[in-house]
C-alpha cells in the first residue's frame, strides 16, 4: 500500500499540550482531595441522620418501652399520627402562628420601608437602629419579651396600667387566649426588620421617572402604590413571603423559651410537639416521622416557592 493512501504521519502531541493535560490532571486531582473530606463530614452529619430518621420512622422506637424491642411497622407511624388529634391541633396552631404573623410583618415592613425610602434628616441613623431587632439573637429576644409580658413586674402591665387601659395587671402567657398572640408579637418585633430591609432594597431599584410621569398624568399617590410600587417590589416580596413561611412553619425556639408550649397547649406547634414525642415521651419512632411530615411540608413549601420565583423571572 502506497504512503498516499495511508495518509500523513501521526506526530507526536506537542509539549505544551502534554503539559497542559498534565497540569489540568493535577488540578482535578487537587480538587478532589479538597472537597473528599468535606464531603465525608456533610455524609456523616446529614445524610447518615437523614437515613438514620427514616429507619426509626419505619420502626416501633419507645424507650419507655424497651420490651417491644424494634418492631418494623412501616407506615404505621404516620398513619398513627395522621389519626391523632393532637398532631393536628399543633398544624392547626402552627398555620395560625404563620399567616398571622407574617401578615403583620409584610403589612409593617412595607409601611416602613415606604416612610425609609424617603428623604429626611437621620434617615440613615434610623436604618441603622431599626436593624437591632433583627441582629439580636433569638434566645434574648424571647427572654426579653418574656420580662415584658411577666405578670407582676413586665414593662407591658404597666405602660397599660398607666395609660388606664387595664385595671390588674394580666399575666400574658399564661392565659390560653393571649398566649400564642404575644409570642407572634415577640416574633413580629424580631423578625420584621429583615421584611423592612428587603422592602427597601426593592424601593430604591425603581425609578423616580415612572412617579414623575405619573403625576404628570394625573395620579394620586394611592394610585401610584398599587400600579407602580407594588407590582415592581412583588417579586422581592414573594421571595420575603415564602421564605418567611418556611421559617415560621418551623417555629420552636421562642416558643420553647416563653411558654413550652403552654399554656393548656395553646401554643404547642408542630415542632415543638415532635420534640415532645421525642425527649419527653422517649417515643423516637414517632418523632421521626413527624421530622419527616415536617420536611414534607417545608418542602411543598419549597416548590411553591420556586414556581412563584420561576414565574416572576418570566414576566
Amino acid at each position: 500500500m502506497s504512503d498516499t493512501l495511508m495518509g500523513p504521519p501521526i506526530s507526536p502531541a506537542p509539549r505544551h499540550t502534554q503539559r497542559r493535560r498534565w497540569g489540568f490532571t493535577r488540578e482535578r486531582r487537587l480538587a478532589w482531595a479538597l472537597i473528599i473530606p468535606a464531603f465525608i463530614v456533610v455524609f456523616a452529619l446529614i445524610f447518615l441522620p437523614i437515613v438514620r430518621a427514616l429507619w426509626m420512622s419505619l420502626h416501633i422506637m419507645d424507650l419507655k418501652r424497651p420490651a417491644l424491642g424494634q418492631p418494623f411497622v412501616g407506615l404505621g407511624n404516620y398513619i398513627n399520627i395522621f389519626k391523632d388529634p393532637y398532631f393536628w391541633d399543633s398544624v392547626g396552631r402552627t398555620l395560625y402562628f404563620m399567616v398571622l404573623s407574617i401578615a403583620v410583618e409584610m403589612v409593617l415592613g412595607v409601611s416602613v420601608a415606604l416612610l425609609l425610602n424617603r428623604r429626611f434628616w437621620g434617615r440613615g441613623l434610623l436604618r441603622a437602629l431599626i436593624l437591632i431587632p433583627w441582629a439580636l439573637p433569638i434566645t434574648i429576644d424571647a427572654i426579653m419579651w418574656k420580662w415584658i409580658y411577666n405578670a407582676n413586674y413586665g414593662a407591658l402591665n404597666s405602660l397599660l396600667w398607666q395609660l388606664g387601659l387595664i385595671e390588674n395587671y394580666r399575666p400574658w402567657l399564661s392565659d390560653p387566649g393571649t398566649a400564642m398572640n404575644m409570642v407572634i408579637l415577640a416574633d413580629v418585633w424580631k423578625v420584621t426588620p429583615l421584611v423592612i430591609l428587603l422592602a427597601l432594597a426593592a424601593l430604591q431599584t425603581i425609578p423616580e421617572t415612572l412617579y414623575e410621569a405619573a403625576l404628570v398624568d394625573g395620579a394620586g399617590r394611592w394610585y401610584s402604590f398599587w400600579h407602580i410600587t407594588l407590582p415592581l417590589i412583588m417579586p422581592t416580596m414573594v421571595i420575603v413571603l415564602v421564605i418567611r413561611s418556611m421559617d415560621a412553619f418551623k417555629v420552636f425556639d421562642i416558643i420553647y423559651i416563653m411558654t413550652s408550649g403552654g399554656p393548656a397547649d395553646s401554643t404547642k406547634v408542630i415542632s415543638y410537639f415532635t420534640y415532645l414525642e421525642a425527649f419527653s415521651y422517649l417515643r423516637f419512632g414517632r418523632a421521626a416521622a413527624l421530622t419527616y411530615l415536617i420536611t414534607f411540608f417545608v418542602g411543598i413549601m419549597a416548590f411553591v416557592y420556586i414556581r412563584l420565583l420561576n414565574r416572576e423571572i418570566e414576566y
